[in-house]
């Protein structure tokens, strides 16, 4: 018997991120952000979803679609050590892994019939990039999944959030339901962990808009909002 198998996507993330910089670095950090599980053709049929609605969370097993990269390294540069100490790949989550897969436990909002989509999920604090290929979809069982004595190595907090100020004019440049998402990423600080220029201008693209920010000290401001064409 062989040891090696093909595996295809089963769906793909709809969400409003076009790049990598700025989603949050663990799931369920901003529980805000929405997306859609699309699902291919051949698996839109409803049945497979029967009981779904049961769930409160699932779990997605998907692929870093950006990162699949060839030959295999065996430490890492986690950015929550400031990118300079090195870890076993499998003592992290970086996405710069042997299989380049990821595991993200969301929560289950909705399960629609979208118009040329079919019967979609409707999850909230994915930490997926648009485009991303799914290969498989689990329910979330609290008590065989859920460890509360478990303990979280080098990363036992999510870090400190920053006081984000967010100019009225600007933030009613986004669509209603996007703005507190927006300030959930920003207040979880996306930027690298060893880049802590306060006179430094980021660009982070979301939900068609690039936001311009920059941060001194706790405090995160956004300098412009302009949409993208």
């Amino acid at each position: 018997m062989s040891d090696m198998f093909e595996i295809r996507p089963i769906a793909h993330m709809r969400s409003d991120f076009s790049s990598k910089f700025g989603i949050p670095r663990q799931a369920g950090i901003v529980d805000a952000l929405e997306g859609l599980v699309v699902f291919e053709p051949e698996y839109r049929d409803p049945e497979a979803l029967r009981g779904i609605e049961g769930f409160s969370h699932l779990w997605l097993i998907w692929q870093f679609s950006e990162a699949v990269r060839e030959g295999f390294s065996p430490t890492v540069r986690p950015p929550r050590l400031g990118g300079n100490a090195r870890m076993g790949v499998f003592a992290t989550r970086s996405p710069f892994r042997p299989n380049a897969l990821g595991l993200s436990c969301v929560r289950l909002a909705g399960v629609e019939n979208r118009p040329g989509l079919g019967t979609v999920l409707v999850v909230r604090g994915a930490d997926l990039m648009d485009g991303t290929p799914i290969y498989d979809i689990k329910p979330y069982i609290p008590y065989a999944d859920c460890r509360p004595e478990a303990a979280a190595g080098f990363a036992p907090d999510p870090g400190a959030t920053l006081e984000v100020a967010f100019p009225e004019q600007l933030l009613q440049k986004l669509p209603e339901d996007k703005r507190e998402a927006a300030v959930g990423i920003l207040a979880n600080d996306p930027r690298p962990r060893y880049q802590r220029d306060p006179a430094r201008v980021y660009a982070l693209d979301f939900a068609g808009f690039t936001l311009r920010f920059s941060a001194a000290g706790t405090t995160l401001t956004v300098q412009s909002v302009e949409e993208r064409l």
